[in-house]
């Protein structure tokens, strides 16, 4: 793990280095995954492509990419431990969702409370689905932050472009591969001609989401590393997703 030339190396004897905007990353990224899950998991939405017709797409897609991104930008900043701590959290952070939703709907409604069918409908979750998806998740994210890691290495920190992209297509083909299989692949109305064309169609709209924002992600990037002082090249990190330290 090295830092910028005009950083000196950190003393192993002294303690840990505290950065500014870690904890505003990990935040934002914890934010965004839980509100792409309760918000837009939920919705089918059409859009009309040309030559093609209408083409339905859930809704969350929009925006639980940009939790790839920041993923990206926690691994290229802060290095692959800090962002294994923040996936960890994320992943907390779902299963404490997931919990709270099934109490939460299963508790009776008072007598005067008429609204108890419309709350199942939006927070009230198929575990099927919702395990599916943390599972997704979880390996999805360990991929990206890993390929990420390994490509800043082979490429000496040239060519952001090239790892950003390369890291979401092996970690959202992780996640899409984990994620409709386990979720749908033989349930009423699903296919499995109809899963890998849905797996396949998310998984290209995700990478071709990670591509458009790549301008968003160098701004990013560049800001954080200029005011952080850092530039992490994990050469001696263990990347163990259960790893405690680097």
């Amino acid at each position: 793990m090295t830092n910028c030339d005009d950083t000196p190396p950190q003393d192993e004897t002294q303690p840990p280095r505290h950065f500014r905007y870690f904890d505003f990353v990990m935040a934002a990224f914890v934010t965004i995954l839980l509100l792409s899950n309760v918000i837009g998991a939920g919705k089918v939405s059409e859009v009309e492509v040309p030559f093609y017709g209408l083409t339905p797409f859930g809704a969350g897609v929009l925006f639980f990419p940009v939790s790839y991104v920041i993923g990206d930008i926690l691994t290229e900043v802060y290095g692959y431990a800090k962002a294994r701590r923040v996936i960890w959290t994320g992943f907390a952070a779902l299963l404490f969702m997931a919990l709270m939703a099934w109490v939460v709907v299963a508790l009776p409604p008072a007598a005067d409370w008429g609204n108890q069918d419309a709350y199942e409908r939006v927070f009230g979750q198929v575990p099927r689905i919702v395990g599916a998806s943390i599972i997704a998740f979880w390996a999805g994210e360990f991929v990206n932050s890993y390929v990420l890691a390994k490509m800043k290495i082979w490429t000496k920190g040239k060519a952001l472009w090239s790892r950003t992209i390369g890291s979401t297509v092996f970690g959202q083909g992780v996640d899409s591969a984990l994620f409709y299989p386990l979720a749908f692949l033989g349930a009423a109305g699903w296919t499995t001609d109809l899963v890998i064309t849905v797996a396949l169609t998310q998984w290209a709209i995700k990478v071709a989401w990670e591509a458009l924002l790549t301008p968003v992600t160098y701004a990013v990037v560049g800001w954080l590393k200029k005011r952080e002082g850092v530039e992490v090249f994990d050469t001696d990190t263990n990347f163990s997703p259960f790893a405690k330290s680097a």
